[in-house]
């Protein structure tokens, strides 16, 4: 398996070259499927757009013939957070502040291992979420598993893309 953290050092440059912020990087699939999923954004608009992509996966693919950081075969998937997206970076906890997220424990805390809730805060080192039925939990950053926002009319309307322009044109090709 790829060492993360050294992909990271990698295609962060890239990224940043771009005008992108690194969002995650992750290898999944296993030996079956094996697949590099780097997640970037536009800091200032926090989308992607499929050039923004295409130019990214460019970038890191001759990056990596020239290096050749992973030694196995792997399919290379560069897209955007998305709307339900990770919560990977510290920022992102006081960034996205009053929404909700679901948020998985690498071990148990007050018994549970998984935490939805509204996110109330974060001091760099903890985040508080608003949980129903507990108040306010608090959950260390760094016994966070895996978290993400959880898909609300709240979420979709703040997160509404820049421009629908041709969203209802068919293109033909040919």
């Amino acid at each position: 398996m790829a060492d993360i953290a050294a992909l990271t050092k990698l295609i962060e440059p890239e990224a940043e070259a771009l005008g992108l912020a690194l969002v995650r990087v992750a290898f999944f699939g296993g030996k079956s499927d094996p697949t590099l999923q780097v997640m970037a954004e536009r800091p200032d608009t926090r989308q992607l757009d499929i050039s923004d992509c295409e130019a990214l996966s460019r970038r890191i693919s001759d990056k990596f013939d020239e290096l050749d950081p992973i030694e196995e075969a792997y399919r290379l998937e560069v897209s955007s957070p998305g709307i339900d997206r990770p919560l990977t970076r510290v920022p992102d906890w006081k960034d996205w502040a009053g929404f909700d997220a679901r948020v998985k424990l690498a071990a148990p805390l007050d018994g549970r291992k998984q935490f939805d809730g509204r996110i109330v805060s974060s001091d760099g080192d903890s985040v508080t979420l608003g949980v129903n039925k507990l108040g306010e939990v608090v959950v260390p950053l760094a016994q966070i598993a895996g978290a993400k926002l959880i898909l609300t009319d709240a979420l979709i309307k703040a997160t509404a893309p820049l421009s629908t322009e041709g969203a209802d044109k068919i293109q033909l090709e040919g």
